[in-house]
């Protein structure tokens, strides 16, 4: 649960032996290659475009929505002649897509004119047909018209007149602009919409037949990449008197695999850990129970490799904000039906297996709070139920509620200045972060003492904390030396714009009122749905049960996901703007293996 420690390393070889070092470190696949000259000015890989289509045509075929059996037999297979197979055919079904859309379209502007078929210049005698929708209220200005027009159809908001005329009317002879009604005819464009669906059925049946390449397509594209990555790596690396080059970051516990790997090339390398100048990728290395909050922090941000992994806070804080969010153990039990259906699926893939165990964390922790809260689809509980025994706190008391959220705002704000401060290096860094510490913790007593209107005691605490926490941002905030008069101005200067952050702080703290508040909108939607369907169920005898029973249905259905659309925004929100920010004060990159992706058969 940590950020691994590198080490840079640097081997040295023959050139004569480079190829055979370097598909060996791509075999061993942990090693982060620095490159030692800058890139070519231009792309010397001409299989690049040629992998960009491969990946193209991959990710198409993963669209299949039922895969034909996978043919094995790599005899029987062109990477080229696939891939442009695969390419023609997504484009020939985006062209017909387009064209769907486009008749589709078509048909429903020209649906109120009925059918017809527009007559030919010579049957009309050189005269047009022009077509004009026209809003009810201004029909009347038609009677001024002196061109021939007739109204045939009209609807709710419009009439749709034909004018005949040689020449298209001016502009403020009808009271509005003409529409375009084209001359093909609404039965031609049917037949030709027919015909498209049936084009878009061949090309689907040809999508499936191509999907029995998607394994070799796969591992050929696996190997096309490691061979690009070969060569990139070739020239990343150096010459110097004779001997090559590679340098890399390598995990401090991989040490042993490469020294048994520079035994067997005849290789001699040099390890050291990284220099105070120098700025290693970051690797974190998380049981696989935690990888889920490794994956969100990875999806935000990369944390610096001098910090720390905040992995195993998210895991836990994400689950718990959204658990707030949610506030209804009714809807928990409904996504821990979710989680379970969708379970083998989410196994199929590592970051599934990841999210799967996050999901579940999630829908226990929001089945506890709506418990916690007596929230059950919004249905109030009978006073001697067994369920309200375990109901402690009231969404309806929105004072004590504010005081939670804001409580539980400055607990992940603390947890992330005693990150900082655990993990910084000098007495001034972390006393800077204990300030932040003791200015949370006072602004907090403060606040639950109702500024002194309350306990007193919690008052002057408060107040005790705020001065003390505020003297140690104000004096430790800066490590320049003390050696003169201007210093110590300087000194007080740079702390006095660190306090300059309290209003951060105190912005940062209210967010996390976004917890009660948006808790508190789900119960009462849920609460509100219950209402409407009753009432509806009472005043319409008969069919008010099914109308009530659908008002429930599509009321709570929407109530979840909105729910659940807040409790992910809003729950990573309050992890990767107020907690970040607080804890994580550099950014990093991440750690990119120099490793073989080739499938194996």
């Amino acid at each position: 649960m940590s950020i691994v420690p590198l080490n840079k390393v640097t081997l040295f070889g023959l050139p004569k032996d480079k190829e055979a070092v370097l598909k060996g470190l791509q075999n061993l696949g942990c090693m982060h290659l620095i490159a030692l000259q800058p890139p070519p000015e231009t792309a010397e890989f001409g299989s690049s475009e040629r992998v960009e289509e491969a990946q193209q045509a991959w990710r198409y075929l993963m669209d299949v929505p039922r895969r034909w059996h996978q043919v094995e037999d790599e005899s029987q297979f062109d990477l080229d002649r696939v891939v442009k197979m695969i390419l023609a055919n997504k484009q020939k079904r985006r062209e017909a897509e387009d064209r769907r859309l486009f008749l589709t379209n078509r048909l429903r502007e020209l649906e109120p004119w009925g059918e017809f078929t527009l007559p030919t210049l010579d049957e009309l005698a050189g005269y047009r047909l022009w077509f004009y929708r026209i809003p009810h209220p201004k029909i009347k200005q038609l009677q001024k018209l002196a061109l021939p027009w007739q109204k045939v159809a009209e609807d709710q908001r419009f009439a749709y007149v034909v004018v005949i005329a040689k020449e298209e009317p001016s502009a403020d002879a009808l009271p509005v602009s003409r529409t375009h009604a084209g001359s093909v005819s609404p039965k031609e464009l049917k037949r030709q919409l027919q015909q498209v669906e049936l084009e878009l059925d061949e090309i689907g049946a040809e999508h499936q037949a191509l999907s029995r390449w998607l394994f070799l397509l796969a591992k050929n594209l696996a190997r096309t990449e490691d061979e690009n990555a070969l060569q990139q790596a070739s020239l990343q690396t150096a010459e110097q008197g004779g001997i090559f080059l590679v340098q890399g970051w390598l995990p401090k516990k991989n040490l042993k695999y490469l020294d048994f790997f520079a035994q067997q090339h005849r290789l001699a390398f040099l390890a050291k850990p990284p220099q105070p100048d120098e700025n290693p990728p970051t690797l974190m290395d998380n049981p696989p129970t935690l990888r889920g909050g490794q994956d969100l922090v990875s999806f935000y941000e990369t944390p610096g490799y001098r910090t720390w992994d905040p992995s195993p806070v998210l895991f836990f804080s994400f689950p718990i904000f959204f658990a707030m969010i949610l506030s209804d153990a009714g809807y928990a039990l409904i996504l821990a039906i979710l989680v379970a259906y969708y379970w083998r699926k989410m196994g199929k893939s590592t970051e599934g297996r990841h999210f799967r165990i996050l999901a579940v964390v999630g829908v226990i922790l929001a089945g506890i709070y709506g418990i916690l809260v007596g929230s059950y689809f919004g249905i109030p509980l009978p006073e001697d139920s067994l369920l309200v025994r375990f109901k402690f706190l009231n969404l309806n008391d929105y004072n004590a509620m504010m005081r939670f959220s804001i409580a539980i705002g400055c607990l992940h704000l603390v947890l992330a200045n005693a990150a900082i401060a655990y993990h910084s290096v000098g007495f001034a860094a972390r006393a800077k972060s204990l300030g932040w510490i003791a200015v949370i913790f006072g602004g907090l007593l403060v606040f639950l003492s109702d500024g002194g209107g309350g306990s007193t005691s919690l008052f002057h605490g408060g107040i005790g904390l705020l001065v003390g926490g505020m003297l140690a941002i104000l004096f430790f905030s800066s490590d320049r030396p003390i050696n003169s008069v201007k210093s110590v101005v300087l000194r007080l200067f740079d702390g006095v714009s660190s306090l300059v952050a309290i209003s951060k702080l105190f912005g940062d703290v209210m967010s996390y009122l976004r917890l009660f508040a948006l808790g508190l909108a789900s119960a009462s939607l849920a609460l509100t749905f219950n209402q409407l369907a009753v009432q509806v169920e009472q005043a319409v005898p008969g069919l008010g049960l099914l109308l009530g029973i659908l008002i429930l249905l599509l009321g709570h259905g929407i109530n979840l996901l909105l729910a659940l659309v807040s409790g992910f925004v809003h729950g990573l929100r309050l992890n990767y703007i107020e907690f970040f920010n607080w804890s994580l004060p550099e950014e990093g990159y991440p750690f990119r293996a120099f490793a073989k992706k080739e499938l194996n058969s």
